[in-house]
């Protein structure tokens, strides 16, 4: 048995260690929450197409155009009105994105995060 004397805390190696990794996971934090939050304001504005009257009627150009301008207000500069893709049939639209967005960490390290979503749009 060890009695108190004899026991030990981590060494000074052990707590950089520990300190490094948590730095790295809050740098990493720091790079990747604009992103995160870039893909919040796409999300948003292709769903408010669905509170859009008359949006099933225009054509997939003026969507585009209307969804750039939406970009371009809320300052969305990984994607552009031309990444968005819109099928229209009939009375029904699906408009979506598809995109990546590359952020470096450290030198020459990168972070990829890949973005998707699909909004159905019905006539009202």
């Amino acid at each position: 048995m060890q009695t108190l004397k004899s026991q030990q805390g981590m060494t000074a190696i052990g707590w950089i260690i520990v300190l490094g990794l948590i730095g790295f996971f809050v740098l990493l934090a720091l790079r990747m929450t604009p992103a995160y939050l870039e893909f919040a304001t796409v999300k948003s504005s292709l769903e408010a197409l669905q509170n859009e009257p008359g949006v099933t009627e225009k054509a997939p150009s003026e969507i585009r155009s209307m969804l750039g301008k939406r970009f371009s207000i809320n300052d969305v500069k990984s994607i552009s009105s031309k990444d968005v893709k819109v099928v229209n049939q009939g009375g029904r639209l699906e408009v979506g994105v598809d995109y990546e967005v590359r952020v470096g960490v450290l030198g020459n390290v990168d972070a990829v995060m890949t973005f998707t979503h699909d909004v159905e749009v019905v006539r009202n």
